[in-house]
């Protein structure tokens, strides 16, 4: 019997993924909960383990095809009769979707932990034939409960309808030669630049291939040596917005995508997601901003003398810890910057706890994250939320409930030098914090000139639930705190 599996919604109404990389090719034995593919949505790189126990039938989706919810990715030879799928047993699967594995974490569509260490990549499998008609007619709806529903079967194939041609035998020498790891964007670069990740080994830890692999191994390509002496340089670096087909002796102008002078790229992914919430929050919520320079030295000095205790020895701890600190302080004392406007109810909804949005820079583009009841934490866990936060959204690792659900954001622009900006508010929240760069100014200090470490804040809130004077006492709230430390006591 064969089993379909079909392109699951993981979560805050997906409609579409794109297929960013197989981990399994036709014929391969899996269990249930392994992992089959990783996915990337509107929101996240999602892992989507495996429903079924059996072999591999046929891969019905290729890497870089957009597959919408409900539709076939994937055919799993499960054995002959109609039984469900068995169990797999403890030692050698874990737990089905949904249930307690053995050390009593959940499984879900989005994994619930690091890969095993021994797990390598398959090779890419090649594209896809027509997708076959009786398989997507027999087959039924497979979703989050799919290892616990009886599983459609697939009709006889109707004669009439053409099928993609047999797989051609693998090549040992190429199954050999197993895939290291590498990030969703440096794949991208080099399906870009032409680089067969197979050919290469990884530098970083535990073998990863990373951005410079590629560009190193892209690099000789771009440009061929000459034969005859010459006094233009016959290598340059390789330009990652460049394609594979690149001249062999000079290398193109690196900022021209095409013979036109112009470079296009589907909006897709973050991107179109990100563009989408921005234009319904510009045009929804009417934005007001405002700004407050405030002088941070004291804070800065109370960083450094906790940077030197032994309670903050194990973690990391930036300026950006004192701010989520000191937002979550002045939220209580203004509760409409912790607020949402419910046109549909027509009320207002004011919430208990601060769900902390960090906007963060990745290689797919802004995320922001969120760091769950944040106004529990004292400084030191903010500090661990935050790192952990950051590392994990830059490395692509972000799952889709962990971009939803904030209820105030953050956004430092200051790691860009940048002094400040006027922040666009995320839909649904009542107020965003842009924090400008930290640096030395000149600053009157008891009428006299000196020389103080500054810091310029911007807050943007919309109108409808914050008065300007709420706006105003939350953002001279938080300088307050920034400028010294000591106020909290007084709360």
């Amino acid at each position: 019997m064969v089993d379909v599996f079909r392109m699951p919604d993981v979560g805050e109404g997906l409609t579409e993924a794109e297929i960013v990389a197989w981990q399994v090719a036709p014929g391969d034995t899996v269990t249930v909960n392994q992992i089959l593919l990783e996915i990337e949505t509107a929101k996240a790189v999602v892992e989507l383990p495996s429903p079924y126990a059996g072999t591999v039938h046929e891969l019905l989706a290729s890497p870089g095809d957009t597959v919408n919810v409900g539709e076939p990715i994937i055919a799993i030879e499960t054995g002959s009769g109609s039984a469900p799928p068995a169990p797999a047993a403890p030692a050698t699967g874990g737990a089905k979707i949904g249930e307690a594995g053995a050390d009593g974490r959940i499984a879900t569509l989005v994994g619930y932990g690091p890969r095993p260490g021994s797990a390598t990549r398959r090779p890419r499998p090649g594209r896809r034939g027509a997708p076959v008609a009786a398989a997507e007619e027999a087959s039924a709806q497979v979703g989050l409960s799919a290892a616990a529903a009886t599983a459609p079967t697939l009709d006889p194939p109707d004669p009439r309808v053409p099928r993609s041609a047999p797989a051609s035998p693998p090549d040992p020498a190429r199954e050999s030669s197993l895939v290291p790891l590498a990030k969703p964007p440096v794949r991208k670069l080099a399906k870009d630049l032409g680089v067969d990740l197979r050919e290469l080994t990884g530098s970083g830890p535990g073998g990863v291939i990373t951005r410079e692999d590629v560009q190193a191994a892209a690099a000789p390509s771009v440009a061929e040596p000459s034969a005859e002496p010459s006094t233009v340089p016959t290598a340059l670096p390789a330009d990652p917005h460049l394609g594979s087909a690149a001249p062999t002796a000079l290398p193109a102008d690196p900022h021209a995508g095409s013979a036109s002078g112009e470079r296009r790229e589907p909006i897709r992914g973050v991107r179109k997601a990100t563009a989408a919430a921005m234009v319904q929050s510009a045009f929804t919520a009417p934005h007001v901003t405002e700004f407050l320079t405030v002088d941070v030295t004291e804070t800065m000095a109370l960083r450094e003398r906790l940077r030197g205790s032994r309670a903050f020895a194990d973690v990391k701890l930036t300026p950006l810890a004192f701010v989520a600190k000191a937002v979550c302080l002045a939220a209580r004392r203004t509760p409409a910057v912790n607020a949402s406007w419910d046109e549909a109810a027509g009320e207002i909804v004011y919430y208990d706890r601060v769900q902390l949005g960090i906007a963060a820079a990745t290689p797919r583009g802004l995320m922001v994250p969120k760091i769950r009841d944040a106004d529990r934490l004292d400084l030191h866990g903010l500090a661990v939320a935050l790192s952990t936060l950051t590392e994990t959204a830059r490395a692509g690792r972000t799952t889709p409930a962990d971009l939803t659900g904030g209820t105030i954001t953050i956004t430092n622009v200051g790691v860009f030098g940048v002094d400040s900006g006027t922040p666009i508010l995320n839909p649904g929240e009542a107020a965003i914090l842009a924090v400008g760069s930290i640096k030395p100014a000149p600053w009157v200090v008891d009428g006299e000139l000196a020389v103080r470490t500054v810091c310029r804040l911007a807050l943007s809130f919309d109108h409808r639930l914050v008065d300007g004077e709420q706006g105003s006492r939350f953002l001279a709230d938080v300088g307050a705190l920034l400028e010294d430390p000591a106020t909290a006591m007084l709360w």
